[in-house]
């Protein structure tokens, strides 16, 4: 067991990860690998982001098909096929393949992009009308990860401050 992490190894890809992968990969036929990489990216951490207080809402859904939506070529049965395997998946999706989505869109998107796909998870934190302690931490973790500062984040985030549950007590 050590020995593979010793000899640097990577790990292989998992069944949710992968499973996300594919389903956009399928309806993003005419999609390049990075394009497929960073629609994962983005999905998998708004699926992340839906599930940090451990409650994936309709409302929240609803705000990622939005988000979704906006990806060139995306189509209605592409979208529901995203969401379900997000659904199936997101136990993993919301723990062990944060860092490696946050890491892809660093290497594949600039700056602009990673805002605006902070800010599109920082407008689904919201989308129940309660940003909670939790949604906020793993916010503040993947704003880091994504390479930008903490500035970007508040900057961002202040169009929601009323939702802050931290701030209603």
């Amino acid at each position: 067991m050590f020995g593979r992490w010793l000899r640097g190894d990577t790990a292989p890809e998992s069944a949710g990860a992968d499973a996300l992968r594919r389903s956009i990969q399928e309806h993003l036929p005419s999609a390049d690998s990075e394009t497929v990489t960073v629609v994962t990216s983005m999905a998998g951490l708004l699926g992340a982001v839906a599930y940090a207080d451990r409650n994936y809402s309709a409302a929240e859904e609803a705000r990622v098909r939005e988000e979704l939506a906006r990806v060139s070529g995306m189509t209605p049965v592409g979208i529901d096929a995203i969401c379900g395997a997000l659904r199936e998946h997101i136990v993993e999706v919301s723990t062990v393949q944060i860092p490696r989505y946050a890491r892809a869109l660093v290497e594949l998107a600039d700056v602009e992009l990673r805002r605006e796909v902070l800010s599109a998870l920082i407008d689904l934190a919201a989308a129940d009308s309660s940003i909670s302690v939790a949604e906020t931490n793993l916010l503040r973790q993947i704003t880091k990860s994504l390479g930008l500062s903490q500035n970007d984040y508040v900057e961002l985030q202040g169009r929601h401050r009323q939702h802050l549950d931290s701030l209603k007590r």
